[in-house]
Parts: structure tokens; sequence; C-alpha cells
């Protein structure tokens, strides 16, 4: 199993079990032949709207691809918003250095210039300034913020925090000046396929079963979504209780006096343990992060982790949405009850989205293995490059992952490119590196890749690797 620094939080839920009521006893239907209406006909199509999707849909349209970018629900940004994990963590490594920009450093520069993104200070990366360290820790941010260096002092990464409604509406406008197409609150069902190439996707919504086709499909469901209908190999092996084997039920509870909770358990001890024990015993979770953001004062946010090996299984879905609600309300409550500065709380907000953090990935043209880790040496095909934080003494030693272009390559289906959590990786590379951040990466060389595939008339396995780097480059990405 994939080893953590000690000073990286790892103790995570195991799955749990509950009764399904499904029938027992498989059964099949025949459908009938139908006619479906197709509504595009376009060079690339992306499938999903979050970090990664936004990425690949505005790389690709600035490649001068004609592009649409579809997504379920109506507001992009996926897990960042909607799951309201709105952390993008690791985008230096212990030592102070930057590999994450590109993409992913435009959002949040453009969220900063409107007063919605926090982070440290570029001179505070890497470095153990108490009063900046001290501010993480109070937030109970350290997972995200802090690590320690190889004398064994807490230095602060480069993390950030966004808010995700003005997330939302700037990445509508990122979308709109690349001039790609936006089609919201339509789920895509399946591949179209003509033998083992993808031609398009099939579409559900309010209007019905409509078809769209496209000379190249980037698969950003996170899921992997289409894969199961394109016959690709995939691999779906995750260890109990990781990091990736977890449902995430994240709510923010708004109007809590920190003043006052700060004062009862920085001069009551006593009481304060046992408020908190009282809590436990009643069935609540009285531990919480702090809101970052400006505009949050009195905002403070509970990251609920949920052990689960079938993330896209409708009814461990429900049974975990419905359990934990409940759960969340009854902290909420207890809180008020015990605890000083939640009197005239309330909560503000529950994640619209259950958090999704593995399942089912591509076996690619290459397959990275937590050897690919323990290495200094970068790929030919270098599309993205990632601080390596949380394993401690290795991070140490090997404080930058390279990933190779083939890994978002399936093995033998042509016109897709598979990007976010679902790239090519066994369960220990997965476990470190399908974070927000890392999506955004694999998002934006995918496009980049659709677009240059379309423009050259070639397959996306045989695009020309320095014209895909050129265009990286050109757009801030930072590469070997």
């Amino acid at each position: 199993m994939a080893q953590y620094g000690a000073e990286v939080y790892h103790n995570y839920d195991m799955p749990h079990q509950f009764e399904k009521k499904g029938i027992a006893k498989a059964k099949t239907m025949t459908e009938a032949q139908r006619e479906t209406k197709i509504i595009r006909e376009t060079d690339v199509i992306v499938v999903g709207g979050g970090p990664g999707g936004i990425a690949a849909a505005v790389s690709a349209a600035r490649g001068g691809a004609k592009t649409i970018l579809i997504e379920r629900y109506g507001h992009l940004g996926g897990m960042s918003t909607g799951g309201l994990v709105n952390i993008i963590p690791n985008l230096s490594d212990i030592y102070g250095t930057q590999h994450i920009g590109g993409f992913c450093q435009e959002v949040i520069d453009r969220l900063a210039a409107r007063g919605a993104a926090c982070f440290p200070e570029k001179c505070f990366w890497g470095k153990s300034e108490s009063s900046v360290v001290d501010t993480y820790l109070k937030a109970n941010m350290m997972h995200f913020y802090i690590r320690k260096n190889k004398e064994g002092k807490y230095v602060v990464l480069y993390t950030a925090v966004i808010d995700p409604e003005v997330a939302k509406d700037e990445m509508n406008t990122m979308l709109s000046e690349a001039g790609a197409e936006l089609l919201l609150h339509t789920w895509v069902t399946a591949p179209i396929m003509d033998g083992n190439t993808v031609k398009g996707v099939i579409v559900e919504s309010k209007a019905g079963r409509q078809a769209l086709l496209g000379k190249v499909v980037i698969d950003c469901s996170g899921d992997g979504d289409l894969l199961p209908g394109t016959g690709a190999e995939t691999t779906d092996y995750m260890i109990p209780g990781s990091r990736i084997a977890q449902f995430g039920f994240v709510y923010w509870i708004a109007n809590v006096d920190l003043e006052k909770y700060d004062d009862f358990m920085n001069t009551a001890p006593e009481q304060y343990k046992e408020a908190t024990q009282a809590i436990v015993k009643a069935g609540g979770l009285p531990h919480f992060s702090r809101g970052l953001l400006k505009q949050h004062e009195g905002v403070v946010w509970v990251h609920r982790l949920i052990g689960s090996l079938h993330q896209t299984e409708p009814e461990e879905m429900t049974h975990i949405d419905v359990t934990t609600r409940n759960q969340s309300v009854r902290t909420w409550e207890l809180l008020r009850k015990y605890m000083p500065g939640f009197e005239k709380s309330f909560i503000m907000l529950t994640a619209p989205q259950l958090g999704t953090s593995g399942g089912r990935r591509i076996v690619g043209e290459y397959f990275l293995t937590g050897r690919d880790m323990d290495t200094d040496q970068p790929f030919d095909d270098t599309i993205a490059v990632f601080a390596d934080n949380d394993r401690g003494e290795a991070s140490l030693l090997h404080p930058k992952t390279y990933i190779p272009y083939r890994a978002l390559v399936p093995k033998e289906t042509e016109g897709l490119l598979v990007a976010c959590r679902a790239f090519s990786a066994d369960h220990d590379f997965s476990e470190f590196f399908n974070l927000i951040p890392h999506c955004m990466c694999f998002g934006q060389a995918a496009g980049a890749a659709a677009a240059i595939a379309v423009k050259d008339g070639v397959g996306v396995r045989h695009v020309s690797f320095t014209a895909l780097r050129s265009e990286l480059l050109t757009h801030g990405a930072i590469l070997p």
C-alpha cells in the first residue's frame, strides 16, 4: 500500500457495509432499435466539466479546434466547486519550487484578481516562517499546506483555496473567451463506436436522447464513464482504507464566533475536552477546518471521508448521501449545544455533488506505477511535472514526478484521450497524483493534443510531441 509521510494525515476510513436492494438474479431486456437525432458535428468533444474538463476544452479551443464541453450539472468546476473541494494543493515541492503552472495557475491568477483565491506569498514557499506555518496549523490545514523538510522543520507549500461560486462564473468566462461551446444539464451515456474508433457520444437530457459526432473525444468524467463502451482495457483496483477509496461529503457552517470558540478552548481546556467527548459520544464529529478566504470570516469547513470501493454505484452513493447528511446535521446540532461560539451558527452549504476519489482507470500506452515516483528521469514525452510531497523521506529524495503523454492514450482505442482521475496508473501512483491540479494538467495536455491531431489529420497517438510541448509551454506549463 502507498506509504505517507508521518506528518500527513493518512488514517482513512474503511469501506462501509450496507444491504443492497437490487435484483439478486441478473435479468436483461432487449431495447427496440431507434433513430437518434445528431445535434452537433464538431472537432473535439470533452466529456465532463470538472477541473480537467475545463482545462481540456479551453486548451483545445485555443489550439483552433471547434470544441464542445458537455457537463451533467448546471455549473462547471466539478469537485473544486460542486464538491466543495476548493483546495488546490501541492503546486510546489517541499523545497519551494513550483511545478504546476499553465491552466491551473491561470485559474488561480484570475480568481485572485477578483479576491476569490488565497495562498501563501511566494517568499514563504519551502520556508519555515513560524507565523505563516502557525496560520495553517491553526486553520487545521496542515495536510494541505505544511510538510517537514530534511532538517525536520515544518515548511509551507504553495497551495491555494478558491471561492467556488466565483470560480463557477470565472470558468464560464474562460470557456467563452476561448471560443468553446458549453452544454450543461446533459449526461453523456455512451460512446459512438465504429470498430475500435470513438466517433462521438450519446447524451440524455430533458430534451431526450441525442448524439454528437466528433473527430476526438476526451473523457474527463473523472470516473472513466465512456471506457466500458469503448472496449478499452481498464483497472479499478483500490486498497481498502486508502485515500482514493473514499467518498467525500463536505459542508460549510457559517456565523461561527471563532474568537469565542478559541477563548473557550484556550482558557477552559478541561471543559473543552469534555464538550468534545460529549459530541463524539452522541455521534458527532467535533473537528473542522477554518475557511481561509477573506470574505469567509466565521465560516468553517467540514470534510467528511467515507470509505468505499464502489464510487459509481447509485445504491451505495444514495446510502452514503443519506446517512452522512444525517450525521452532518446532527454534528451541527451538537456543536450548537456543547461548543461556545456555535450558538448562532447555521449550515451554509452542503456539497451539491458527492465527492469521489478513485475508480476506473485506463491501461494506456504507458502505465504509471509506484516505481515511477522513485526516479529523477523525465520521459521523452513529459506533459506535466508534479510535486511529490506526501511520502516523507521518499519525497525528500524525489521531490518531483513526471507524467508522459502516453498515460492519456488508451492502448487500442482510437479517437479517444482520457484525462482526470482515469489516467493510466496503478493504485499507488493514483493515490498521490489524481488531485485537482493534476487533473488540470492532464486536461490541458489532452486538449492541446486533440487540437493538434485535428489540425494535422492524425490519430491522437501519433500527435507530434514537439508541437504538443510547444503548445503547452506557450500557455504556461512547467516542463523539463
